[in-house]
């Protein structure tokens, strides 16, 4: 007789893409998800922010902009409109859950701290610009994540050289 040991993995879907109070789609968690637990990578073709831009103009006038890039270096970004997955949908928030992580230029999504079932996955986009931060530039990049602690942008605070 042999005998089998239990497996730790979770069997099954893990979460779900749905409506968000945040913004249009959002992901949630359909079972409990540790700190530290890896998620999902972010899928897309590779491209390079020239080609990509082209793709993907300003948006008009007094709109938010919004696409599904995720930027890897100054040159190449992860096209998740074209061959991605779930993770696209995964919305900012100024007080995350998650994190996205660079993993040898692979892209993944990790729990930073406990999420229970039902709770929207989300990281903080921390965009970053060579430009000014102006109240129009903050404008086409609002946050609608409506934690206490929102800054009221998508655009993370400028880094230090």
């Amino acid at each position: 007789m042999t005998s089998r040991k239990k497996s730790s993995a979770v069997s099954g879907p893990r979460f779900a893409v749905r409506h968000s109070k945040i913004h249009g789609n959002g992901v949630f968690a359909l079972v409990d998800i540790r700190k530290g637990e890896r998620i999902i990578e972010y899928k897309g073709k590779h491209r390079t922010w020239v080609d990509a831009s082209a793709d993907y103009p300003e948006a008009p006038k007094g709109e938010p902009e919004h696409t599904f890039l995720f930027s890897l270096d100054d040159d190449m970004v992860i096209d998740g409109n074209i061959d991605g997955n779930s993770a696209r949908w995964i919305n900012h928030s100024c007080a995350p859950n998650c994190e996205a992580v660079d993993d040898k230029g692979r892209i993944f999504i990790e729990a930073i701290r406990h999420i229970k079932p039902g709770q929207e996955l989300n990281y903080d986009y921390n965009l970053q610009f060579e430009e000014r931060y102006t109240a129009a530039v903050k404008k086409r990049f609002p946050c609608w994540c409506g934690n206490k602690t929102c800054r009221g942008t998508l655009l993370g605070p400028k880094e230090r050289k």
